[in-house]
């Protein structure tokens, strides 16, 4: 059978709506054991079953004489590489507890780690490679708002030092920038990790509740600054404690990177093996504008990889390019400046700002209209 149109099913609710024709679906995941299909009768050409669990009266075999596609669920994986969702706080963190670090975020980093990292065996690389192209699908459902029932999110991405700390004026800037952003209806990407990316899901959590609350958060989580520092996760756990429901926002972290902890600020966490892949991929969903804090050859890479997507309008659109710190962009490193004569003559030039005012950076999201490049 030649489809010319495919469904995603990733929920029994959406399975039930079937009522049994599943030709050209793809069904992602499910226990279909726990649901009542008669499956003599099912209709399933060109259908692909991605990890589901059959009942184990199923002749598969029949199945795929129907014209079927079976992707057989893998064992002792610590990770499901069918996901059809991105990860949450609650699902990384669970089994972790102040005194040992038993938590499936560490599970799976040292599963990565165990199976050679960036040079896996064939069947690791392929199953990390389902599982990031189901982050894809996944994060995709995000934005587009069929998760939170929202609308399409207006992405705005924060970089800057992993290495930054929780007492970094630099640090508290952030956190008040994208605050006030989540505020006016924008949804925040970070990298997902401790620093600058910290800082900026922080905000967004904290833009539901009052101005004066940030402050005290930021002296919460002073009292271990690094992530490095005895305390770190419970000091987050404490602003956690303290205001349970915050805003949402999105994480882009990366087991490559799985010795630094996922920050705990974000609702969203969208995690990857690929760590080309979920740079890239973050570049490319923040189509309100990217803003650079200070950082170091990590947050480099990305503002040239960031200026090429917006010099071929490699996506489309092109998106403000904010770098905050004149010291850091300016003085020391002048990247501020060499950015701006490579976008000589090209649309993006008239959405660079080099400045270390809260207001001005915000100002210059509100203020822009998606353009075409």
């Amino acid at each position: 059978m030649i489809c010319s149109a495919i469904r995603e099913i990733d929920t029994f609710s959406a399975l039930s709506r079937q009522e049994g024709q599943l030709n050209c679906a793809v069904v992602q995941g499910l226990d279909l054991r726990l649901e009542d299909i008669d499956w003599q009768n099912l209709h399933c050409a060109g259908a692909v079953f991605l990890g589901c669990h059959f009942p184990d009266y199923v002749d598969l075999n029949v199945i795929r004489d129907k014209g079927a596609v079976i992707f057989p669920r893998l064992p002792n994986l610590p990770y499901n590489p069918y996901r059809h969702s991105v990860y949450t706080r609650e699902e990384l963190m669970s089994g972790w507890t102040p005194s040992a670090d038993h938590s499936v975020d560490k599970k799976i980093y040292e599963h990565f780690h165990d199976k050679g990292g960036n040079a896996p065996d064939v069947i690791e690389a392929m199953t990390q490679r389902i599982h990031d192209h189901a982050i894809d699908d996944a994060l995709r459902d995000l934005l587009e708002g069929r998760v939170e029932r929202d609308g399409k999110k207006k992405v705005v991405a924060v970089m800057g030092g992993h290495g930054t700390p929780r007492t970094d004026p630099y640090y508290a800037k952030v956190a008040r920038i994208t605050r006030d952003l989540t505020r006016k209806g924008y949804f925040i990407a970070s990298g997902g990790g401790p620093g600058t990316m910290e800082a900026a899901n922080l905000g967004a959590w904290m833009s539901n509740a009052e101005d004066d609350m940030l402050d005290d958060v930021l002296d919460i989580l002073a009292h271990s600054a690094m992530y490095t520092d005895t305390g770190y996760m419970m000091r987050a756990q404490e602003v956690i404690d303290l205001h349970p429901t915050g805003g949402s926002s999105l994480a882009v972290p990366t087991w490559f990177y799985g010795h630094e902890p996922t920050n705990l600020f974000s609702r969203h966490i969208a995690k990857y093996f690929s760590n080309s892949i979920r740079e890239d991929g973050l570049l490319a969903i923040a189509t309100y504008g990217i803003i650079y804090a200070p950082g170091s050859a990590g947050t480099t890479q990305e503002i040239f990889m960031d200026a090429t997507q917006n010099h071929y309008a490699t996506f489309d659109w092109i998106s403000p390019m904010i770098f905050l710190g004149q010291k850091r962009y300016k003085d020391d490193t002048m990247l501020f400046d060499c950015i701006s004569q490579l976008a000589e003559g090209k649309k993006y030039a008239d959405l660079l700002l080099c400045t270390d005012d809260v207001k001005d950076v915000v100002s210059a999201i509100a203020n822009y209209t998606p353009t075409k490049g």
